[in-house]
């Protein structure tokens, strides 16, 4: 068994570890730490070395609070739209009690440090084709929320780029199910149904008729 790292005493960002509190997850050490704000909790030794965790989430809390009343990104007491984009997606990458936390922080996904500061992220959405029909998308599933792998698209679009959206190569044209089965004028569940269900060859999936 590889020697467990004493984190005992040192500071990452706010936090100061003071304890180990004899838990384990994902077999990585839990520290018991206390922030500079005051707060005491508790914080898993990868987040805490990788510079993934640097507060109790204070720092956000602050961010968000600039954000709502010095950098004028709010109306009559109302958050700018994106505000709330901007805070789901640092909830997703670093709340470890989010629902959607275990496919974004729990696989790695972070949001680039300019991003943690509301103000730049409001802009660069205003400046990139917000609008409030669009949602913010990675353009590579497996990377980070940072300026050159996001963009706005529609939620149909979005959908599309799913990591469990299977993508089909038939005749040198690689799509996901989904986009085969708007070409093709068949329901999506077919042609699943077809690939998963009756394990048919690709090819008679997307070229035989639907039986009506």
């Amino acid at each position: 068994m590889s020697r467990i790292a004493d984190l005992t005493g040192r500071r990452f960002g706010r936090l100061v570890v003071l304890y180990d509190t004899g838990e384990r997850k994902d077999g990585h050490v839990v520290w018991h730490c206390r922030c500079d704000c005051g707060n005491e909790v508790d914080r898993r030794s990868d987040y805490l070395t990788s510079g993934h965790t640097k507060s109790c989430g204070c720092y956000n809390r602050e961010r968000a609070a600039e954000a709502h009343t010095v950098h004028g990104m709010s109306r009559r007491r109302k958050y700018h739209p994106v505000y709330w984009i901007w805070g789901a997606m640092l909830q997703r990458c670093e709340n470890q009690n989010c629902t959607y936390y275990k496919d974004y922080g729990g696989r790695g996904i972070t949001v680039c440090p300019e991003w943690h500061d509301a103000k730049i992220f409001i802009n660069w959405a205003l400046a990139n084709g917000w609008r409030k029909e669009l949602t913010l998308d990675r353009i590579d599933n497996d990377g980070n929320y940072e300026p050159s792998n996001c963009h706005w698209v529609t939620r149909k679009e979005q959908a599309r780029n799913r990591r469990s959206n299977r993508r089909i190569t038939f005749n040198g044209k690689t799509q996901t199910l989904a986009q085969w089965a708007e070409e093709l004028n068949i329901k999506d569940k077919i042609l699943w149904a077809r690939i998963n269900v009756l394990h048919w060859p690709i090819e008679r999936v997307l070229t035989e008729p639907v039986n009506s």
